[in-house]
């Protein structure tokens, strides 16, 4: 038996204090897996990581910023210290932007999202890409958004074709290059993308990003992160789904 198999498998994910985030490191961890939870704040990181150790979860808070190298350069240092693998990684951590007419979108508006939802994937996926390839069955689930589909978005029945904006829906669309350029380089990680609703029924779930105004739950809404953070070494690369199945790009 390899002595690797013997140790709990270990998941890092990011902006994990709250919502899909801390349901998804909830989950991971109900499996036995260690959880390493990422946030910005840390104070929050902190309470989420204490209320998962008080239900039976092996949590390590993890302070981590997704815009700033020098955080994520930390948390390496940090989750270098309790292992010489990382088996999955889920970039989780993500911002709407400022919701704006695109006649009123500035660049800089456009920038924000971007550093948070593009730039901070490829700096967390970089920085942790020596541990991840030090582990028997890597994967990295991106955590992107129907709002990134071109084909959901020039679709008129689904209500995000109607949301006029610059940043969010752009920032998700280079997200989902971004999984396929990594899935076509490095075959021996998995990287996947998914979108934490039902396009088919045009729901997504509550969370604070949309003011809860999801009808599905939080627990629905983590359902294909979680499937695809459990992919075993025979599961699927640089593919894009939610709960239901594929999504188109």
């Amino acid at each position: 038996m390899n002595t690797s198999d013997a140790r709990p498998t270990s998941v890092l994910v990011t902006g994990a204090n709250k919502g899909l985030g801390y349901e998804t490191a909830r989950r991971l961890g109900e499996l036995g897996w260690t959880v390493f939870l990422g946030s910005r704040d840390e104070g929050r990181g902190r309470a989420a990581a204490e209320k998962l150790a008080a239900e039976g979860v092996h949590v390590v808070p993890v302070p981590l910023d997704v815009t700033s190298d020098a955080s994520v350069a930390e948390a390496v240092r940090l989750v270098g210290e309790h292992t010489d693998r990382l088996d999955v990684l889920v970039n989780n951590a993500g911002t709407p932007g400022r919701i704006v007419p695109p006649a009123e979108a500035t660049a800089e508006e456009v920038h924000g999202a971007f550093d948070t939802n593009v730039y901070g994937p490829v700096r967390v996926t970089h920085a942790f890409l020596p541990l991840l390839r030090a582990a028997e069955n890597p994967r990295v689930v991106m955590v992107s958004s129907a709002g990134g589909s071109f084909a959901v978005v020039t679709d008129p029945d689904q209500p995000v074709s109607r949301m006029h904006e610059l940043a969010y829906s752009s920032s998700k669309a280079a997200l989902n290059m971004l999984t396929l350029r990594y899935a076509q380089a490095l075959p021996e990680i998995k990287f996947n993308a998914t979108t934490p609703g039902e396009v088919a029924n045009r729901a997504f779930a509550a969370t604070d990003m949309n003011n809860n105004t999801g009808t599905l739950t939080v627990t629905e809404g983590t359902d294909s992160i979680v499937r695809l953070a459990t992919l075993g070494p025979d599961g699927p690369t640089g593919t894009f789904t939610d709960r239901l199945g594929p999504v188109a790009w």
